[in-house]
């Protein structure tokens, strides 16, 4: 009999965390025996693919700049790259901001609400406060000195630090490109041996992703809050939904159409895999392997470009964090009664994006970056308790959108550079 493929394992494992969690918080015992007995299964699946990602972009990104044949090839990547990175998030933001100034979400929310959720959440909001504190008074250029490691293996000991890494591998892989090859060649099979290896080891991993995802999405039903909250947000949380659905289903697929000639189902039918990881680990690095595999394998797209694009775009690009920011920022100054001029909103935009090129690729990241973009308006940051209760299941969908953005960039890097070839005869489920 033919196992079920991996998509729809993945579906009915989503299907039945959900179920699960409804069920057996309806009991009193039933929310701690999910964090307790439950819950630790999807924080094994999501540390299994923490434990990889550097590992995986070191091996594949060395080898991938390493095989350019010289630095101009390099620049041709990365300037193409940056510009459809920068290109796709400033989209995103400015249909992020149409949207919530068209439904007005804001004007919506009720005063006992608001209340209510100021003094449940004040706790946290406190906290992201506090952590966007710390580095408000850096100066101008603090980003670019951060992307410089002054000691590697401190760098990849957190995937925190992944752009840092980003910098050594390219920068070792330059030096791979300008030494005599009889001497860079011994490296680069050593690196492409481990490569296999982490590809390999992406194999076993996805082999208990149905149960990880069961495990993350029954612990987070069984978390929620009071269904009151999410009724009183229900409208915002449809204004982001609305603007992440044309990005994913319109904006993106569009795109892959109009540049690669690649159809709306294969897209997805590549895609989607990595799509329902990212949406139940809210983390574009956890995901970033299953990305990798999915893009390559099942889409086309060279080793070459994946391994640079792909690692790249998991670190700085981030456009359902964007839209999301943007969104937020123009609903929580409407719930306080203050109009967003279009200078403040142009603001926005700016500010959303070097945000975005900030925001760690992982759950809950984009929070804080929320308050730097609120404070660029003067909007009262504590503001985001407002959003704090809906925000999980809102990361979960926006991380979907940022996965989405960065394969669809892969695939037109990959087109634009001649380097999207008919995918491999290999189905992922074969590998099972």
């Amino acid at each position: 009999m033919k196992r079920l493929a991996l998509h729809w394992q993945i579906l009915i494992g989503m299907a039945a965390g959900i179920a699960a969690g409804y069920f057996l918080s309806s009991f009193s015992w039933g929310t701690q025996f999910v964090i307790n007995w439950i819950k630790p299964f999807g924080t094994i699946f999501i540390n299994l693919l923490k434990l990889i990602a550097i590992p995986l972009i070191v091996a594949s990104l060395i080898k991938g700049v390493s095989d350019l044949e010289d630095i101009r090839q390099l620049s041709r990547l990365g300037t193409r790259t940056l510009g459809f990175y920068i290109f796709s998030t400033v989209i995103a933001i400015t249909i992020g901001l149409l949207i919530v100034n068209l439904v007005n979400p804001g004007s919506l929310i009720q005063e006992s609400t608001r209340t209510e959720l100021m003094t449940s959440f004040g706790t946290s909001a406190g906290q992201s406060m506090s952590v966007a504190e710390a580095g408000k008074n850096r100066g101008p250029l603090s980003a670019l000195v951060d992307v410089v490691p002054d000691n590697i293996i401190g760098a990849a000991g957190s995937n925190g630090n992944m752009l840092q890494v980003i910098f050594f591998v390219v920068f070792f892989g330059i030096g791979l490109i300008l030494i005599a090859p009889e001497k860079a060649e011994p490296v680069k099979r050593f690196f492409e041996g481990v490569n296999e290896v982490i590809l390999k080891m992406i194999d076993l991993i996805m082999l208990i992703a149905p149960i990880g995802v069961f495990a993350l999405l029954a612990a987070l039903v069984a978390e929620s809050p009071s269904p009151d909250i999410f009724k009183a947000l229900g409208v915002y949380a449809l204004t982001v939904l609305s603007g992440l659905a044309i990005l994913i289903f319109l904006f993106y697929p569009l795109l892959v159409r109009f540049f690669a000639g690649i159809s709306y189902g294969d897209f997805f039918r590549g895609i989607g895999p990595a799509q329902l990881l990212a949406f139940s680990t809210s983390s574009s690095a956890a995901t970033l392997p299953v990305t990798m595999e999915r893009v390559e394998e099942h889409i086309g797209v060279e080793k070459e470009v994946t391994s640079f694009v792909l690692p790249v775009g998991a670190t700085i690009n981030m456009d359902g964090t964007s839209l999301y920011q943007a969104v937020a920022a123009v609903f929580i100054s409407q719930a306080f009664g203050d109009d967003v001029t279009i200078g403040e909103q142009l603001t926005i935009v700016l500010t959303a994006l070097l945000a975005s090129i900030g925001t760690a690729a992982v759950p809950g990241a984009g929070i804080l970056m929320l308050v730097i973009v609120l404070e660029s308006i003067g909007v009262n940051p504590a503001g985001i308790a407002l959003i704090l209760a809906i925000d999980r299941p809102l990361d979960m969908c926006r991380t979907v959108v940022n996965v989405t953005s960065d394969a669809t960039v892969a695939i037109v890097v990959g087109k634009s550079l001649g380097k999207l070839t008919a995918p491999r005869p290999k189905n992922w489920d074969d590998n099972f």
